[in-house]
């Protein structure tokens, strides 16, 4: 049985090495760009969101909080650090548990990273009691 060559050697290490980087992604990059919520979507009651807390809707890739009395805010519900949902809305922050992230009710700004952008804004209309996704 003969031996591979030099060249056979390394053209295969060099295919498992692309094979390997190609898996590789930039930090702070979504894994996936998350397939956006139809437009003129209900998705609940302002009565729903606490003051000073919110409401994660997962299905739309949403957060509805609510900072202050009347005021409601809405943000992509994907965390910025590595695509994964933020878990819950307490203590003024929006929380990812996978790394820990935390963003401002208020803003969606970082408050604690890993995470190296704030939650982009998402468009919601109030009429009456009922938020619609814009």
């Amino acid at each position: 049985m003969d031996a591979p060559s030099r060249r056979a050697i390394l053209t295969g290490a060099g295919a498992a090495g692309l094979a390997a980087l190609s898996g590789c992604q930039k930090y702070g990059e979504p894994t996936a760009t998350p397939a956006p919520a139809p437009a003129d979507t209900v998705l609940g009651k302002t009565t729903d969101i606490p003051v000073g807390g919110g409401l994660i809707f997962a299905p739309n890739q949403v957060v509805v909080t609510q900072p202050l009395k009347g005021t409601f805010k809405a943000f992509s519900s994907i965390c910025t650090h590595l695509s994964c949902p933020v878990a819950t809305v307490s203590g003024g922050t929006i929380n990812c548990d996978c790394h820990g992230s935390k963003y401002a009710i208020a803003t969606g700004a970082v408050v604690a990273g890993p995470a190296p952008r704030p939650l982009p804004p998402k468009q919601i209309t109030i009429k009456g009691d009922t938020i619609t996704l814009a």
